[in-house]
This record gives C-alpha cells, structure tokens and sequence, in this order.
C-alpha cells in the first residue's frame, strides 16, 4: 500500500493533469462534448498503456542500452526539475515543446489528438516513465508490481476525470486559479527531481567508497 501512494502520489505531480487543462481545451476547442469525453477517454487510455509499458519493459531496455539505474535517476531527476520550475516560470507548455512553429502547424492538420501530443509527450513524458522504471527496482515482490500497476492506472483515471471535467475546473478555478495549482505542483515536482538525483548521487559514491 505504500508502494501504491508513493508512486501515485509521484505520478500525479509529474505527470501534471491540470496543466494540460488549457491545451486540451485548446485542441478540442471546436469539438462536441461527446468528442471531447472520447478523446479524454482515449488519452487517458494511451497513458495508462504507455505508464505500464514503462514500468514492467523499460528496466530491459535500460540493461540494453547498458544504462545504470543511477544514471536513469540522476537525469529522470534533472528532467522532473527542470519541468518543475517550467510550471514555476509558466512556461509549462513552452517546455513541452508546444510552442514550435513546426509542432503548430502540425496540431492544425491532425485529426487524432489523444496519442500525440497530448499523451505523449504531454502527460506520459520522459520524467514519468524514468520515474516508474526506477520504482521499478524498489519492485521486490508480486504484489509490488500490482500495487505500482493499480496506481499507474488511478493515475490514468484522474487523468480522464480532469481532461472530461476541464470546461468545468476552468469555471471554477480560472486561469489564476489554474496557475496557482500548476505552480504548488512544480514545486512538489522539483522537490522529488531533487530527491531522486541526490540519493541516486549518494549510492554512487557509497558505491565507490567515498562515504
């Protein structure tokens, strides 16, 4: 159970719902209510397998590559650090790459949305799958890989429950309201960026006898 709340906990932080609130609205801007909850439905979906795929597979292409898991933590870390103070900055959107002229022109003539960009690499980015490949090592037991499996998939649900809900959390909160959240957020994100890189520091250099 624990397992479960630290990795969900984790997730939701990094993987950051309600900062894709205004470009999901945006791309979805022209489309009927039913529409848009299928496409919530869909990203959420594209998430989910993309977050489990990460968790269970990515330490096999890590050992492929011949990457260390410290190596993994220290620039999963540098990656959730830098997105944490993007959301700091309010330039959340910027970060992910959205703002490039060819990615605009890209979104304009693209049907299908759910995939790209908004599970990838909006939510299901390179911060949370290096998140989950290294609580993928904390994994000792069966019911380990169940527990972080049931909390990649509530993040999922939170995930489509955010996205089919967003006309109504910008009624509430507004775009003031949305900033201050996405900022409580990137703090808690460059908190745990930090953590993963300083013990992913620290067993190094247990590892080398230097402490």
């Amino acid at each position: 159970m624990e397992l479960f709340i630290g990795i969900f906990a984790a997730l939701i932080s990094v993987v950051n719902p309600l900062g894709t609130i205004p470009v999901f609205i945006s791309l979805t801007k022209e489309e009927t209510k039913r529409n848009r909850n299928k496409t919530a439905i869909w990203t959420s979906f594209n998430v989910a397998v993309i977050l489990l795929i990460s968790f269970f597979v990515g330490n096999y292409v890590l050992q492929f590559f011949g990457v260390s898991i410290n190596s993994l933590r220290i620039a999963g870390g540098l990656i959730i650090t830098a997105a944490g103070f993007s959301l700091l900055n309010g330039s959340f959107t910027k970060h992910k790459g959205m703002k490039h002229s060819s990615v605009q022109v890209d979104l304009e003539t693209r049907a299908e949305v759910s995939l790209t960009p908004l599970a990838i690499p909006m939510l299901a980015g390179p911060g949370s799958i290096s998140l989950l490949i290294a609580y993928n090592q904390t994994a000792s037991s069966f019911y380990d890989f169940i527990w972080g499996s049931a909390a990649i998939i509530a993040t999922s649900l939170v995930v489509f429950l955010v996205l089919k809900s967003s006309q109504f959390i910008v009624k509430i909160l507004g775009g003031s309201g949305l900033n201050a959240v996405s900022r409580i957020i990137g703090f808690i994100e460059i908190a745990i960026g930090i953590e993963y890189v300083t013990s992913a520091i620290q067993e190094l250099l247990l590892s080398w006898n230097v402490l």
